[in-house]
């Protein structure tokens, strides 16, 4: 694994989207490249951020309307309400 190939992987290897095998070429060479590891912990440093500071409330009826769409819920019955 050299730098170019772990970084066109970065996303994958940090979503967890990655063969074991990939991830762990990727894992040594992180191991072996400061620069890299750098770079992914900077990646690392920014969804944290993201996730602590880049939320918002969602509507429960928006909830209900989007878990219908995928079949996880049931339509409500407006009459019954």
């Amino acid at each position: 694994m050299d730098c170019e190939h772990a970084h066109l992987r970065v996303y994958e290897y940090l979503d967890g989207e990655l063969t074991v095998w990939k991830r762990q070429a990727i894992t040594r060479h992180l191991d072996e490249c400061p620069p890299c590891a750098q770079g992914f912990t900077f990646e690392i440093d920014l969804r944290r951020v993201i996730v602590s500071k880049c939320h918002e409330d969602v509507p429960s009826e928006l909830k209900i309307r989007i878990a219908v769409a995928l079949g996880i819920a049931e339509q409500a019955d407006p009459a019954s309400e």
